[in-house]
């Protein structure tokens, strides 16, 4: 089960920060409905495949397991309905492993703060370059934002 509260970022204080060189991640969905989506992902020369379920509240399945590399990036490139393009920058605070996208590609421009908790009423301390909280905002999931990109919306 994953369980999880997405943020916008304070990009000002977000570009001060000083944090550790991020992963680039290509990830592509073959599959992107309300009840379940199927993502493959390339990170570090290494292949996943993620199968989640639907979002309820903050939580939902999930599934993953490793794919080869090559194969990943040809299902990437030949049968993913959306790509999404982005570095991920792994910040811990306060017990808590912080995951930000750095958006590129068709999202650039968007920057989005992840942490994964134990269940949905746990308690934490936000950092001060977390903004805003878009958790229940479909429009910012990534399988959206694949169909739907950041670059698009009137309002950003």
């Amino acid at each position: 089960m994953e369980i999880e509260r997405k943020f916008k970022i304070h990009t000002n204080l977000w570009r001060k920060l000083d944090k550790p060189a991020g992963d680039n991640i290509l990830q592509g969905y073959l599959c992107s409905e309300e009840e379940k989506t199927v993502r493959v992902r390339v990170k570090n020369k290494q292949g996943t495949m993620t199968i989640k379920g639907r979002t309820i509240n903050i939580s939902r399945e999930e599934y993953e397991f490793p794919v080869p590399y090559d194969i990943a990036v040809d299902m990437i490139h030949k049968l993913a309905t959306g790509i999404i393009e982005k570095i991920r920058y792994n910040i811990p605070y306060k017990g808590k492993l912080w995951e930000v996208d750095e958006f590129s590609g068709a999202n650039a421009g968007l920057i989005i703060a992840e942490v994964e908790l134990n269940s949905e009423e746990e308690e934490i301390e936000l950092p001060e370059w977390v903004g805003d909280e878009v958790s229940s905002d479909p429009r910012y999931y990534n399988a959206n934002l694949a169909k739907h990109p950041y670059q698009e919306w009137e309002d950003h």
